[in-house]
């Protein structure tokens, strides 16, 4: 089977180029390159003993996912956008003069070096 690549010239669907033939073949996937394990400072050269390694450590490999790394909020309820308002109020109500001028010097200086990095 073939497909066909079309390119569209003043509204009009014109046939480009050399017919290109789906892949038939299976895709291999390479063997990973080789690295130092940052645990035990061991060479890791093939994806049999990075799995070996990992089972070896305890340690469990992720992907790209971020997920795992949000902490959920407990004991803070979910409220509506409303309740949160009130619920924002009564934390810093609940918060003494001191408490409160150091979260604004660490929330400055977070917005200083954030601004930095634009």
């Amino acid at each position: 089977m073939t497909r066909r690549r079309y390119v569209q010239i003043n509204g009009e669907l014109v046939e480009y180029g050399d017919h290109v033939a789906d892949r038939v073949a299976p895709m291999v996937m390479p063997d990973i390159g080789e690295y130092r394990s940052m645990v035990d400072g061991s060479i890791i050269s093939s994806r049999s003993k990075h799995r070996e390694h990992l089972h070896r450590h305890g340690m469990e490999e992720i992907g790209n996912e971020t997920k795992h790394m949000l902490k959920p909020y407990e004991g803070i309820p979910d409220c509506n956008p409303a309740g949160r308002k009130e619920l924002i109020r009564a934390q810093i109500d609940a918060m003494s003069h001191a408490e409160f001028k150091r979260a604004i010097r660490r929330d400055v200086e977070r917005v200083k070096w954030q601004s930095r990095e634009d």
